[in-house]
């Protein structure tokens, strides 16, 4: 379980790193793409906090 939650905290660490490059970036298609990574990781990221919840419960 320790595991998940490290990997857990690693995907919404990556999330925000590449907001914050999607806001910073001056190349529009540099934001755009950092901006999907951004959301691809709170997609896992969600996910996996689900998973850990069902895990728990169980």
């Amino acid at each position: 379980m320790k595991d998940m939650q490290a990997q857990l905290e690693k995907l919404r660490t990556e999330a925000a790193n590449c907001e914050l490059i999607a806001k910073l970036a001056t190349d529009p298609s540099k934001r755009e793409t950092f901006a999907k990574l951004a959301a691809h990781y709170k997609v896992l990221a969600d996910e996996l906090a689900r998973a850990i919840g069902r895990i728990g419960t169980t």
